[in-house]
């Protein structure tokens, strides 16, 4: 009579070890695959970026990232910053606007924007979404709806007569009701998105705006950051 043969039992630690191991190996592929598309993954995420800075503000040649640093004062930086301002400037070297980056929190999720300022007509002349999750058919309109764009030519954001704030907050209204340049005419259908946009717009526009008229003329533009 044959007796079958035993199969050997896998200990725990042989089992643990094994997991170990399995799991490190993803890691490292990980790792590996991060690494070697980070560069791309960046650069793809420049060039949009250049892209829509051209779209908000057509007439821009030339850009310089800036910040706030430990001094208070504007400065020009190469720090990857999670939302990025830029001062602009055109063909004659002349400065023209600043381009910002702003987020906040919409109907569904965080909504990214890009805005367009210009020091001469101390307004808010172009406007863009870089990134939203709202709900498609309803808050998504914001980047198509005409009227809805048309705020952008040119939203009132003057400073007050001490130049530390917005003379007027920049709301949302509803739908055909706006009768104030620093007035957003919003979306029926699509209310909580809008005012969502004009909070954000407001508090972006509150803490850089003074910044930007008090320092942006006098940075140089030749300084290593």
């Amino acid at each position: 009579m044959n007796t079958p043969e035993l199969q050997p039992q896998t200990s725990a630690m042989s089992m643990y070890r094994a997991i170990v191991g399995i799991g490190a190996m993803c890691a490292l592929v990980i790792v590996v695959v991060f690494q070697s598309t980070a560069a791309r993954i960046r650069d793809n995420q420049e060039r949009f970026l250049a892209a829509a800075i051209s779209e908000v503000l057509p007439v821009t040649e030339e850009t310089i990232a800036v910040d706030v640093g430990e001094n208070g004062q504007l400065e020009k930086t190469s720090a990857s910053l999670p939302l990025p301002v830029f001062l602009a400037y055109g063909s004659n070297g002349d400065l023209v606007g600043a381009v910002l980056t702003a987020e906040g929190m919409g109907y569904q999720d965080n909504i990214r924007v890009l805005y367009a300022y210009s020091f001469e007509k101390q307004a808010i002349v172009g406007f863009k979404i870089l990134d939203s999750k709202e709900t498609p058919g309803l808050g998504d309109r914001v980047e198509i709806e005409p009227h809805f764009i048309a705020n952008f030519e040119a939203l009132d954001a003057r400073l007050n007569s001490s130049g530390d704030a917005l003379n007027n907050a920049i709301v949302t209204v509803k739908q055909g009701e706006k009768t104030d340049p620093w007035q957003i005419d919003g979306i029926t259908g699509a209310t909580i998105t809008s005012e969502a946009l004009g909070n954000i717009l407001n508090d972006s526009a509150n803490g850089w705006l003074p910044i930007l008229e008090r320092d942006a003329i006098s940075i140089d533009r030749e300084a290593t950051p």
